[in-house]
């Protein structure tokens, strides 16, 4: 150790050791100053951390007590559970609205063969159409590359308001849409990153049971805005039967963890989602959520393969959509425009493949 004064040993390290010690006890403070012997203005400084100790804790203590006061006074009553889960229930949401349900909301239902009720979001209109929600994004909050149990079972959050995602379950879509001899429709609600909004319908929309991997079948497509009707394939330019090979009628689900696409590698594992693969897709809504909207194959990662929440008849397969819902109601309450009600009238027959035919 260099050879200092005492009093400039004492100005150089005194101020340091007592910053070092200053979240010990009082006692060992005074000890280990008594033991090396150290004055240094002692009373100048530990009078000063003493102070500024107490200053603290005085005010560490204040904001615990109030902190106290405030939790003592919400407690005053019994704690209630903040998610409100409205008392009708139904074989679905339309069978809850056809009840007198007239506002949105979170629902318990139960299909015919469901074993058990399970909740989900009620989306009801003035006209009283209760469409039931099964998919839901938003904002990029939960991660839709999940497994086969997470899909089967469904994953995310439900929520009072509808702002939050989520996947409803495929055992669930199977239960609802299976049900009855009325047939449901399915629309598909997107928004794009300019908060522009379109839509797409397709009727006698069916999901399987999980023997048949949850196929999505569907007679046709009903009507749409700019949005066009993806899930029939697309022609992307890179080869003659782009379109046969990117539509979805007929598709079984596929997970990266279950392949069950029309492809020799694993779309579904590629592309980073659950979702009716063929050889890939033209339609894939539970992608990557890339903010802004645009992406590149260089952000994808190694793969390079366009795997965002793709709605490639509207925007292209490197467009990512900032919002998207996925919901069902019987085809009889299907609604265009200001309410008028849409007849099912002739409709394709959909065969045990899942092809529909005229």
């Amino acid at each position: 150790m260099p050879k200092y004064l005492y009093g400039d040993w004492a100005a150089l390290y005194c101020p340091t050791y007592i910053r070092y010690v200053r979240h010990i006890s009082v006692k060992y403070i005074l000890f280990s100053l008594r033991k090396t012997g150290i004055t240094c203005n002692f009373y100048v400084f530990i009078s000063r951390q003493l102070t500024d100790m107490l200053t603290s804790n005085t005010i560490k203590i204040s904001q615990l007590k109030q902190k106290a006061n405030q939790l003592a006074s919400q407690c005053q009553e019994p704690c209630r559970d903040t998610v409100q889960i409205l008392e009708t229930t139904g074989r679905d949401c339309q069978d809850i609205a056809n009840k007198g349900a007239r506002h949105s909301g979170l629902y318990f239902i139960k299909p015919v063969k469901a074993k058990q009720q399970f909740l989900v979001y009620c989306e009801i209109d003035t006209f009283g159409n209760g469409w039931t929600v099964f998919q839901r994004r938003l904002d990029g909050s939960v991660d839709f590359k999940k497994n086969w149990v997470q899909y089967k079972e469904g994953f995310g959050h439900l929520s009072p308001d509808d702002q939050s995602e989520y996947w409803l379950g495929n055992e669930k879509i199977h239960l609802i849409t299976t049900q009855s001899t009325i047939p449901y429709a399915l629309r598909i609600e997107l928004e794009d990153w300019e908060n522009k909004k379109s839509t797409a319908d397709y009727a006698v929309f069916k999901v399987g049971p999980e023997a048949d991997k949850y196929r999505l079948t569907y007679a046709y497509f009903v009507a749409g805005g700019e949005a066009g009707d993806a899930f029939d394939g697309f022609d992307f330019g890179d080869d003659p039967s782009d379109k046969f090979f990117t539509s979805h009628n007929g598709m079984q689900f596929s997970t990266y963890d279950n392949d069950n696409d029309k492809y020799d590698g694993n779309c579904a594992e590629q592309d980073g989602a659950g979702w009716w693969m063929n050889r890939c897709h033209a339609s894939n809504l539970n992608g990557k959520y890339y903010q802004g909207g645009t992406y590149s194959a260089r952000e994808v990662g190694p793969s390079r393969y366009d795997n965002g929440i793709i709605w490639a008849t509207w925007r292209s397969r490197w467009y990512s959509m900032k919002k998207t819902t996925m919901k069902i109601i019987p085809f009889t309450r299907l609604s265009i425009g200001d309410g008028q009600q849409l007849n099912l009238g002739g409709s394709k027959k959909v065969g045990s493949d899942g092809r529909g035919d005229i």
